[in-house]
């Protein structure tokens, strides 16, 4: 995905991973976390992400409709394997925060 996710008109709610990265992540990190984005995308109540990265540091945005939508993903058993592996071998840290989102606006160069 190129450029800020579409979302609707607030409120709905963010999750924001940010990581580090051990040096080297392993065998399998690439392919787990593009079968992740493909596996969030058919969730109920995915509404999209973003996401950017350098330096081992990485950080990613999913939008969801409902807390409920956030942990019915959470509970996937295949989104759950990976927080196991990611936490063996993937990432030296990570945090995830939940955030509703009150109000949101944006720009586009262009636009009038």
């Amino acid at each position: 995905m190129i450029g800020p996710a579409r979302t609707p008109p607030p409120p709905y709610f963010a999750v924001i991973f940010t990581s580090m990265r051990t040096e080297q992540p392993g065998d399998g990190f690439a392919e787990t976390d593009a079968r992740l984005f493909e596996l969030a995308q058919q969730q109920p109540g995915y509404l999209g992400y973003e996401s950017a990265g350098e330096d081992g540091l990485g950080i990613t945005v999913s939008y969801w409709e409902s807390e409920a939508a956030i942990a019915a993903w959470k509970a996937v058993a295949d989104h759950r394997a990976a927080q196991e592996q990611g936490r063996a071998r993937w990432f030296d840290a990570y945090d995830v925060r939940v955030t509703r989102v009150e109000r949101a606006y944006s720009f586009t160069r262009g636009d009038t």
